[in-house]
């Protein structure tokens, strides 16, 4: 489900609520005949009065169950033509994506009203957050002390998780235009009437939108569509957050600050090379090029728009010296590249400044556009250009205290002031990049670098002690050998390749424009000093010289792998070659970054497991960073279902076990996620704010230390017993996996460039955790959310009153309990039955699944004291309730569309299964 309708808010009574939600369905009703209209006017005949027996019919249904009126609505389904069946599943698509767009503008609505209402203190709040600090006794020093050290990252991915292609999405985003403006702006009758052809109009262009990729993205396409959301909100949602966040100090705190930078964003797309044999070096130049051009292209804007307001006459206004100075330096810089002074704007001395700025950062912009064009293997640095982003925030401050210096500090404060911050945030690097590979290809690296250059002859076959004996010693050594001279594989060559692009973007956009390199697999010490040797051997890193612009990260993935963080990371810290690295960090910090792993952990070892292991494992991480005087920060790879760490942001980092939370946090942000959080400007400082502030409260805030662990250590070894006894130990439980789910069908969707499976075998290593969740919720198993829970809360010999006291005491606990319930309330079994149709032979299966789902639901109502799901977050109930009609004929269309193209392989019947897909990902708000 969308984030923002899941942060649950106390401030709603239960009549607010329903009266709330009722509004809600009017609109919904509203947008409904709508596309009743372009369905009656541009669909086949006979595809608006299926869709109307199919939505009154199941309705009916969930509202009282009846054999006959089931059997005869299969019947039509299972009559219809492929044709008809597609169009029809088409139109329920869509319903989906109006009702979510609607949803998103009534979660603002609703915060809007609280605010009209003088309660602007929704839980996450910057205001909430600073009255609690206020009234802890918290000073307004400490308080900004605190914002000093505090840093919130999303990362945005490539992983295939979004199954909309960007027409659509853009066509989405024109609609909720439309429905926003007839939300906020109280249009009089006239305007209304056009605002809602506006929106049948839009309905019509997006029932003849293809919703299909006819190819995969590539990786390019991918870079661009993640540009999307800098330009569709994020530009103009960060300086909103920077007001709110100085007016909620000056609000708890009586007194006007301007409060630090405390956000950041960071990228995978174009660096993320794990199992994904597309990116190469020519990528990620690509990556970073769009990245700088993107964010220069918004400063021109910015400051064009500001030269057309800022027209002060120097006879009426008095800049200050440094302003003089400052814009002498720039006359004298372009004039000396150029051999010419520009005359333009010569009594307009702002205007003047402000054209000067643009002429060094179009400078910039030309230059990478000459690159993007020659797909350049190498960057260059414009004579006239900026040396780094703080030299311009710098000219920026300087021109803001000089109109205040004059009486203008009202202006000072607007536009230029959020100028400032856009380049304090994003630079000129847009977000920080990270690379990611996977161990094993460093370690083949190593080997043939390390046999050509006659170090040693057989790395490969070396234990990890042995490995990183001679790396700890090559490490030791002065100088490095010179692998530009050494004949390498192609695969050798790709890797130094993506180095030596980290090299090269360093010297052009500085050290902000990487983030950090993340070994994905790492099993052992050898796999991280690997990466050091090879940064040196390429001139990425040399001891004593520059500040390193990658940091190392290794990913613990699995469950073994989170077991084994404390003797990794404990070698790794006591190496002195590795120590050194990390002293030479430039903001004077010994930082060590950890990446959790949480999908595959949960595809590993079930929910219970993932969870319990992945607390640990920050816990451990931290205590042994803290053992060497290390600082740590821990980077959360969450997707966005709860089987791949999903949920509401700010639950999830308030939960985090206490003191693991040093007032930093990176986390993923993937596909579909992407879409619900930043698409547009209210939502994306909503989510925002929710980071931050959470960031804020585990950093500072009191938590329970109390040690739980005998409890979650029986939970997590119980429920990883069944779950891998059901996963693992029971034959034919993935041939009911691939029978009983579109798993195959989706690798057809063209979501991704990267492919669904490791590799081409059936089983759990081979498939990627995001086709693991995505092909589960298709057949409302959901699966991964909850797989295990049962039978540890069941058989783990917890008493109830314990398990009620920990749900009462533990937020961790409580957030997994809350977000467990939520997979078992976007479950519904009955719907999985007729998947389980698919695959007689493993009938069993289904019903081991069917008891452990009534097991999870029985115990986890007993520890809630709750009568039914849910119960205690009434707006994502109803929002459950309302869907599921509208899904009960999409799975059934799936299914009679599956059956059939797999026992004929007829692809005119594969259409309707890929559209159905799309459809029911609309209808739960999730796909991996």
């Amino acid at each position: 489900m969308n984030p923002s309708i899941n942060e649950k808010h106390p401030a709603m009574s239960t009549t607010d609520v329903a009266a709330h939600d009722e509004a809600l369905r009017a609109q919904v009703r509203a947008a409904g005949t709508l596309l009743g209209d372009v369905l009656r006017s541009q669909a086949r005949e006979g595809v608006f009065d299926t869709v109307e027996i199919l939505r009154r019919g199941y309705i009916a249904l969930r509202e009282q169950d009846d054999a006959q009126k089931r059997a005869e609505l299969q019947a039509l389904v299972a009559g219809l033509p492929a044709e008809t069946m597609t169009e029809v599943t088409r139109a329920f698509a869509i319903y989906f994506n109006l009702a979510n767009l609607l949803e998103e503008l009534h979660a603002h609505r609703t915060r809007r009203a609280l605010a009209a209402n003088g309660n602007p203190q929704w839980i996450g709040s910057f205001n909430r957050s600073f009255t609690d600090l206020a009234d802890e006794g918290v000073s307004l020093e400490q308080a900004l002390a605190r914002l000093e050290r505090l840093s919130f990252m999303p990362v945005f991915t490539a992983h295939p998780t979004e199954a909309k292609p960007r027409a659509v999405l853009d066509a989405l985003r024109r609609l909720f235009e439309w429905f926003r403006e007839l939300a906020f702006d109280t249009p009089d009758e006239r305007r209304h009437a056009e605002i809602e052809e506006h929106i049948r109009q839009n309905i019509q262009v997006l029932w003849k939108t293809e919703e299909l990729r006819g190819s995969r993205p590539t990786v390019a396409d991918e870079i661009r569509n993640g540009l999307y959301y800098f330009r569709a909100s994020l530009f103009s949602s960060v300086p909103v957050i920077y007001r709110n966040l100085e007016r909620a100090l000056s609000n708890a705190y009586g007194e006007r600050v301007e409060p630090p930078t405390v956000l950041d964003f960071g990228s995978w797309i174009g660096g993320d090379r794990d199992g994904n044999p597309y990116v190469t070096a020519r990528e990620t130049r690509y990556a970073l090029r769009m990245q700088a051009r993107e964010v220069l292209s918004e400063y021109l804007r910015r400051i064009d728009h500001l030269a057309s307001r800022l027209s002060f006459s120097a006879r009426w206004c008095n800049p200050s010296d440094a302003f003089w100075q400052s814009l002498a330096d720039d006359e004298q810089r372009i004039a000396a590249h150029t051999g010419v002074r520009a005359e333009r704007f010569a009594a307009e001395p702002y205007r003047r400044k402000l054209y000067l700025m643009r002429q060094r950062i179009s400078a910039m912009v030309d230059q990478l556009q000459t690159e993007l064009r020659l797909r350049a293997e190498r960057s260059e640095r414009s004579p006239v250009a900026y040396n780094s982003a703080a030299e311009l925030v710098d000219e920026i401050r300087i021109m803001r205290e000089s109109l205040a210096g004059h009486g203008d500090e009202a202006i000072a404060e607007d536009e230029i002031k959020d100028l400032q911050r856009l380049v304090q945030t994003f630079g000129f690097h847009l977000a920080r990049l990270d690379l990611r590979e996977e161990s094993t290809r460093h370690t083949r690296c190593i080997h043939e670098l390390f046999a050509a250059l006659d170090i040693c002859e057989d790395y490969e076959s070396l234990d990890d002690a042995a490995r990183t004996e001679i790396l700890a010693a090559q490490l030791a050594r002065d100088e490095v050998p010179d692998v530009a001279r050494v004949d390498v594989s192609g695969d050798v060559g790709d890797t130094l390749d993506s180095l030596a692009v980290v090299r090269e973007f360093t010297r052009t956009l500085g050290v902000d424009a990487f983030g950090s390199y993340v070994i994905s697999m790492t099993h052992n010490v050898s796999d991280m000093l690997a990466l050091l040797w090879l940064m040196r051997a390429t001139g990425v890193y040399e001891p004593g010289a520059v500040t390193p612009p990658l940091a190392i990260a290794p990913l613990f993935e699995t469950v073994a792998d989170l077991e084994h963080i404390e003797p990794v990371l404990d070698g790794l810290l006591g190496q002195p070659a590795y120590r050194a690295f990390l002293e030479a960090q430039g903001d004077g910090t010994r930082r060590q970054e950890v990446m959790l792993g949480y999908s595959d952990s949960c595809k590993d070892g079930g929910i219970m497991a993932s969870r319990w292991q992945l607390y640990k494992a920050q816990q451990l991480a931290v205590a042994v960073c803290d053992k060497h005087e290390v600082d740590s920060l821990l980077f959360h790879g969450r997707g966005g279902t709860v089987g791949r760490g999903g949920g509401p942001t700010h639950q999830a980092i308030v939960s985090q076990p206490p003191g693991t939370v040093r007032s930093r946090i990176k986390f993923t942000e993937q596909g579909e996620m992407i879409f619900a959080k930043y698409s547009n400007p209210e939502t994306a400082v909503h989510e925002l704010t929710l980071g931050i502030t959470g960031t804020l409260k585990a950093s500072g805030f009191a938590t329970d230390d109390t040690d739980h662990s005998r409890i979650a250590s029986a939970l997590s070894d119980t429920g990883e017993a069944f779950y891998r006894r059901l996963t693992e130990d029971t034959d034919g439980f993935f041939d009911y996996f691939y029978a009983a789910t579109p798993t195959a069908e989706i690798g057809a969707l063209n979501i991704g460039s990267r492919p669904g499976h490791r590799k081409a075998v059936r089983g759990k290593s081979s498939i990627r955790a995001i086709s693991w969740v995505f092909a589960w919720a298709q057949s409302r198993h959901t699966l991964p959310g909850w797989l295990g829970v049962g039978t540890a809360l069941n058989d783990a010999g917890i008493d109830n009153d314990e398990l009620v006291a920990l749900y009462r005491d533990w937020p961790y606990f409580r957030t997994i309990i809350d977000s467990v319930q939520m997979s078992l309330a976007k479950a519904d079994l009955r719907i999985a039955a007729t998947y389980a149709e698919l695959a007689p032979a493993q009938n069993a299966i289904f019903e081991s699944i069917k008891a452990e789902y009534e097991r999870a639901v029985e115990r986890i109502l007993a520890i809630t004291g709750e009568t039914a799901l849910l119960d205690d977050d009434a707006v994502l109930k109803r929002s459950l309730d309302r869907r599921r009609p509208y899904l009960d004929p999409l799975n059934h269309i799936q299914i009679t569309a599956l059956t059939r193209y797999r026992e004929g392989g007829d692809r005119v019947w594969l259409d309707p299964v890929l559209r159905s897909i799309n459809a029911i990902a609309a209808g739960m708000r999730n796909t991996g």
